[in-house]
């Protein structure tokens, strides 16, 4: 029996039932979950293994990177330059990045950026996987890159290049990398544990990840290649910029956590994220980090039909942010960030809740799965 470790509040004794059975039924190695409620901390849970080849265990201050659940922290910083009025998301992309109006693109406002509608999801041409990680490269060849599709006429998840083009905008804007305007604007205020640019300092705190294996039997492999393959729209969008993430080991490299890739490389622990979007919710020791109208805005759906990165799947988007669908079946007007393999930074703003979910043994799916759905229940009941 797993032993877990941390704090619930009174009343909350059920989440800690739900964090014990996820353990339990083996469906976790090692993990941690947090929850706010009106701006309070009301759950702080890790156990489990951290490293499966030492047996190490995971500690209060475990990090672990979160894919993803990136998304969630670039999209908050695109809307702080918003709220602030910095940052126009209806005004062309190319008026705060002129290069960006070549191929076409000169019209293109930065909201189909936000919301995986500009038809920039992978680069044609390889990429090393050096040039992935200096950024300037990146973000050189999506300026020049035309759009897949029309833009605006359909939405498909820009896996990875998302990061790179909202990251863009916000540095245009702020003079900042993306990395380091989160870190400025959001981690050091709030005092969170969430990097995107890992620095070499927190390398020993970092839980490996334990990431699906490609299978070995041909026949489930060529399965998979129909919906994940190099030549699907999916497979060309995990896989950017021109291939260079193809292998999702590589993120259990020092050289990826270093770098910035604001969709899918951030590294955190649970209880900064769900600080994170309490924080967006309501005031968490005296700070909010978005106001009430930003946050309508940030939550109200912009897409809608199928992903057409997604294998159409029904997964929809407002400013950045995931909101519910028939995919998503979290409560109405909440929103927030899944990653790859389980992880998710989610808020509602009716019920003032903010949650953060983090682990190291990956699972099929990029929006969640009966772990973390397990843990939002128990803490609704809880309320």
């Amino acid at each position: 029996m797993t032993e877990i470790h941390g704090f619930i509040a009174p009343g909350f004794a059920g989440v800690r039932d739900a964090f014990a059975g996820n353990f339990d039924n083996g469906s976790e190695v090692g993990a941690a979950f947090s929850a706010y409620h009106r701006g309070q901390k009301v759950v702080d849970l890790w156990g489990g293994v951290a490293d499966i080849d030492t047996g190490a265990l995971w500690q209060e201050d475990s990090m672990v990177l979160v894919f993803s659940t990136t998304k969630g922290a670039t999209a908050l910083c695109a809307n702080m330059l918003a709220e602030r009025g910095e940052l126009d998301v209806e005004a062309p992309v190319s008026r705060y990045w002129p290069e960006f109006a070549d191929a076409g693109k000169q019209d293109m406002p930065v909201s189909y950026l936000l919301t995986h509608e500009a038809g920039l999801a992978w680069i044609d041409d390889a990429m090393t996987f050096d040039e992935a990680l200096a950024w300037d490269p990146v973000v050189e060849r999506l300026a020049a890159e035309a759009p897949k599709w029309e833009p605006g006429t359909a939405h498909g998840y820009h896996a990875v290049t998302y990061g790179w083009l909202v990251g863009e905008v916000v540095k245009r804007i702020s003079g900042k990398s993306l990395g380091t305007f989160f870190h400025d604007e959001v981690a050091v205020p709030l005092g969170l544990d969430w990097y995107i640019g890992l620095p070499e300092t927190q390398e020993h705190r970092v839980v490996k990840l334990i990431v699906l294996e490609a299978p070995t039997d041909e026949a489930v492999r060529a399965m998979m290649d129909l919906f994940i393959g190099p030549d699907t729209n999916l497979g060309k969008a995990l896989g950017a910029p021109g291939g260079a993430f193809g292998d999702p080991n590589v993120f259990n490299t020092r050289a990826v956590r270093a770098a910035e890739i604001p969709s899918a490389n951030s590294v955190g622990d649970a209880r900064s994220i769900a600080r994170a979007y309490a924080s967006m919710v309501g005031e968490v020791d005296g700070i909010r980090i978005l106001g009430v109208d930003q946050v309508k805005q940030a939550s109200t759906q912009r897409t809608s039909g199928p992903n057409i990165v997604l294998m159409d799947m029904d997964i929809q988007f407002g400013l950045g942010f995931m909101v519910p669908s028939t995919m998503i079946a979290n409560r109405p007007g909440s929103f927030g960030h899944y990653g790859a393999g389980g992880s998710v930074g989610w808020a509602d703003p009716d019920a003032e809740l903010g949650f953060g979910y983090v682990m190291n043994r990956m699972d099929i799916g990029l929006t969640g799965d009966q772990r973390s759905a397990n843990l939002m229940k128990a803490v609704y009941a809880a309320i």
